[in-house]
């Protein structure tokens, strides 16, 4: 299979094409989904055709190792996602952001734990990576939950001053991070 990145036990993360936009579309379509990102306002077939896949699909050409990856059941082929693990803009060299968004029938059902680990375990072992971080608002507390079943820790809990703010955006961000070393000393190494 062209452009797999990495396989897990039921996982095949592989580079975004063109052709998944109706898939990109049916995702953050879907107001649950963009709930802490929107507000829960989908996004529309110009959004995502036009502003959301040319941008994730821009990053293979100047991080060929990061960037967006599409997340398909093994087996099936299923889309039932993606994830980024991505060089976060103004972050110093090393750092790399993880993030996650998946369909809803996917939660609940170690997908994001699954796939946030074997990027983590990827960008630190073969890819240079010296910390990783992650970012959600301070309500989402499933999201949370995957970045500390991955093995990052609270690190702040910070305000952004947001032009349209959506509900829980008053309880502001929190950021969580895993460095290598913290990573090799940690169970997670050897998982």
């Amino acid at each position: 299979m062209s452009g797999v990145h990495l396989e897990t036990e039921r996982l095949v993360l592989r580079r975004l094409t063109p052709g998944d936009a109706g898939a990109l579309l049916a995702l953050h379509a879907d107001p649950e989904v963009m709930r802490y990102l929107t507000g829960g306002r989908p996004a529309t077939r110009e959004e995502v055709e036009g502003v959301t896949l040319p941008r994730m699909l821009a990053y293979y050409e100047r991080y060929p190792a990061f960037g967006y990856w599409a997340a398909d059941r093994k087996g099936s082929g299923e889309f039932l996602g993606w994830f980024h693990f991505r060089p976060a803009e103004g972050a110093p060299p090393g750092e790399i952001e993880l993030g996650y968004r998946l369909h809803r029938a996917a939660w609940g059902k170690g997908y994001a734990s699954e796939g946030s680990r074997a990027l983590i375990r990827k960008g630190f072992t073969e890819l240079g990576v010296e910390r990783v971080v992650a970012q959600t608002m301070a309500v989402n507390l499933g999201s949370r939950r995957v970045m500390e079943k991955c093995g990052l820790r609270f690190v702040r809990a910070f305000h952004h001053d947001w032009p349209e703010p959506i509900p829980g955006s008053e309880h502001g961000e929190v950021e969580y991070a895993l460095t290598r070393a913290d990573w090799e000393a940690g169970p997670a190494a050897t998982g």
